[in-house]
């Protein structure tokens, strides 16, 4: 019996270049064979946490007295509409012709999780190994399949995974159902994303609630060869100051006291992990962080990047002499390297410490062959994002010159400041970038962000030197609020957020992970918390509404920044996963017990701003469901359920839904109905119509209504669907 060896990958896209590699060739229903190998994939989470239901049938409503839900044995469940790929997956693993597992989902947290889901949820119990790579390059597959890992050395990385999902499913299950039960509307709750929404909320209200402080600037403008040259003073509170100033000074003579100038220098940036590479993108194109994300992986699956879910800015030892050479290939190939020559510091990217799971995000050496004009327009912008950002990290530092002259009028001081630039160094090449990006040259004013405002060149001045007169001018100002999050900001907040509460040795990790990051943006806009307006991210009035009645163990960065340092300690090993969930339980537990009503005018607010009657709980997810033009709908977003006051089923019988038969099935599952139709005989008769709620393993969840005849022992008719 030939004896296969079984690739579990986490794409169809990323098995069939595995595939290609291992020369297996032979297409299957749902995997490929060939050479000794199957290859199959998972299509993502195939399999994940069951819903609370799956623990007890109750919970299927959503009572306040059921929590929290607590589970002590957790279970699994497959996703709507992936049945079909597990069962093959299954049926692969139990072959006895597969000797062997190799773990080739995404090398990181979340491809674990999904492999071992699949594994444990299939029973298997046949050893495997771990395919770790960071470029889907042919020459990196073949390196990884020649350097397999055993699937044990990744089991503290599954533990975080798990950990982290669970953690997830307790605080989201329990703080949605409790907060929804109390405020009598759908509010969804999450570990990671409330945080971040009273981020949003708490600098709105900053915004709003900030007074402007007028404040004036008086000018001297003095002429030179060929123009002016204007000396300041900034920043005065007091407008009867800045008035004194401009009468006593104007056409006085100005006397340069001082001139200093200070050579500095800016040192290249350092290479793109995810994060960074998201903000820049914002920045530049204005491209959400999940954009930016589906795209860098579109870009990785097309072998023209190495692996994007990185938190590591630096390259490895052993990758000198190949990103060397890789550096030489960006110089041809991308446009607006065109011209530049320099020699690469490549010293100032390497750091085996540094880099942990992955390396930083870097072209590679495919670029050479691809044909990159097929590529779409966000491809192409962010691969040369990219290019440009290798080069700018292994090139000369940008050298440059400040300049700073103090002057005297009538016995006051005011200064002038200027810059020149001494060398460009690597900022040359970040400018040609800039030049060839459309998004970019439509919006200068990105130009002018923090250490990149390059004052203009000061005329020549010298100690001593006097202008016989100046025009003195006043201009007025204002302060300003605090600038509404873009998701560059936003993502840069995340990263950082309680950082000032850790000690400097430990590892901090912020909100969430450059993986999720853009996932709880996304959550938080599809469920009308937050939207986009421009570059800006804002909380809307529901989002607000939804803060406001938050506990601060729920609404603290830092408190879930510590979770996210705690999972990586489980990680490494420092750690136990039930150490950190039996904390999250705990939490969960004083939430629930602690918070047993809502104020009634946070109640009255929730009430006045959904401005509808609920008629019941959805069957399926339990939150309320409300009345639209063509059905009884449930207010959750990502729950289908819908009754339809046009069914087929009730047409036939001759009996319109009403809301007062929409409210008994969400109440009982059944209305008693007299004088229905039969089409079969021509006469009327009455029975229970019975709303059945299922799941289909193939088709996911769905509606059927049946009749029952209490009065003949329960005979039933066959379901008709709906």
């Amino acid at each position: 019996m030939t004896q296969y060896k079984l690739v579990i990958a986490e794409k169809p896209s990323v098995a069939q270049s595995i595939a290609k590699v291992l020369g297996v060739r032979n297409r299957k229903d749902g995997y490929l064979e060939g050479n000794g190998y199957l290859v199959s994939w998972c299509i993502g989470h195939l399999i994940g946490l069951a819903d609370a239901a799956a623990y007890k049938e109750t919970y299927s409503k959503w009572e306040q007295k059921d929590l929290p839900i607590l589970p002590s044995d957790w279970k699994l469940e497959i996703s709507p509409g992936k049945s079909g790929q597990f069962k093959i997956l299954k049926e692969l693993m139990h072959r006895p012709d597969v000797e062997e597992i190799i773990c080739a989902t995404d090398a990181g947290r979340e491809g674990e999780l999904i492999f071992r889901n699949v594994y444990y949820m299939a029973g298997c119990r046949k050893p495997f190994l771990r395919l770790w790579i960071s470029s889907m390059e042919d020459t990196a597959i073949k390196e990884g399949f020649a350097n397999l890992k055993s699937g044990t050395d990744y089991d503290n990385l599954y533990r975080s995974a798990l950990a982290r999902s669970q953690a997830d499913w307790l605080v989201g299950i329990n703080a949605t159902r409790l907060y929804t039960c109390l405020a009598g509307t759908l509010l969804r709750v999450g570990r990671v994303q409330t945080p971040v929404l009273a981020m949003l909320s708490e600098r709105a209200a900053q915004i709003d609630h900030f007074q402007k402080t007028p404040y004036w600037n008086v000018h001297l403008a003095c002429p030179v060869p060929g123009g002016t040259v204007s000396f300041h003073r900034m920043k005065l509170f007091d407008q009867a100051e800045a008035d004194t100033l401009v009468s006593i000074c104007q056409g006085k003579p100005v006397s340069v006291t001082s001139i200093q100038k200070e050579k500095r220098s800016f040192s290249p940036p350092r290479l793109y992990d995810l994060t960074t590479l998201q903000r820049e993108a914002n920045r530049y194109f204005g491209y959400t962080a999940q954009q930016v994300l589906d795209t860098v992986q579109k870009l990785y699956e097309q072998k023209l990047c190495t692996y994007p879910r990185t938190d590591s800015q630096y390259l490895t030892e052993d990758m000198e002499q190949s990103t060397l050479s890789l550096i030489q290939t960006c110089l041809q190939v991308f446009p607006f390297a065109t011209g530049v020559e320099f020699t690469p510091e490549i010293r100032r990217c390497i750091s085996n410490k540094k880099v942990s799971d992955h390396h930083a995000i870097i072209p590679t050496a495919e670029i050479a062959e691809a044909d990159l004009s097929k590529l779409t327009e966000k491809e192409r912008n962010i691969l040369f994002q990219i290019g440009m950002r290798l080069l700018c990290a292994v090139g000369a530092k940008h050298l440059y010159e400040d300049t700073k002259a103090t002057v005297l009028c009538a016995g006051e001081e005011f200064t002038a400041k200027g810059r020149s630039v001494v060398s460009a160094g690597w900022k040359q090449i970040e400018l040609q970038f800039r030049q060839s990006v459309k998004a970019y040259r439509n919006s200068q004013k990105e130009e002018a962000d923090g250490d990149d405002v390059q004052s203009g060149e000061l005329p020549v001045l010298s100690e001593g030197q006097v202008f016989p007169s100046n025009e003195a001018s006043i201009s007025k100002h204002f302060t300003s609020p605090p600038k509404p999050y873009t998701e560059d900001t936003l993502l840069s907040a995340m990263e950082t957020a309680g950082n000032e509460h850790f000690d400097e040795d430990t590892e901090k990790k912020g909100l969430g992970t450059p993986a999720t990051r853009a996932g709880i943006l996304e959550k938080l806009v599809k469920s009308g918390y937050v939207k986009r307006k421009g570059k800006s991210l804002l909380p809307t009035p529901d989002g607000i509404r939804l803060i406001s009645i938050m506990p601060e163990e729920l609404r603290s960065p830092l408190l879930t920044a510590e979770w996210e340092n705690a999972l990586m300690r489980i990680e490494r090993g420092e750690i136990t996963e039930q150490s950190f969930l039996s904390g999250i339980t705990d939490m969960v537990t004083s939430l629930v017990r602690d918070n047993t009503s809502l104020a009634p005018e946070d109640r009255q607010r929730f009430a006045s701003a959904s401005g509808k009657q609920s008629i019941g709980a959805c069957p399926w997810c339990g939150a309320p469901v409300y009345e639209g033009k063509a059905n009884w709908y449930c207010s959750d977003p990502a729950c289908k359920f819908r009754l339809w006051k046009n069914s087929r089923f009730l047409d036939a019988l001759k009996k319109p839904m009403t809301k007062a038969m929409a409210a008994e099935f969400l109440k009982s599952g059944r209305v008693h109905a007299k004088g229905l139709y039969s089409s079969r005989t021509g006469k009327t008769f009455d029975a229970d119509i019975v709303l059945d709620t299922k799941t289909d393993p193939d088709r996911g969840q769905m509606i059927s209504y049946r009749l029952e005849f209490p009065d003949t022992g329960g005979k039933r008719k066959p379901a008709h669907e709906k």
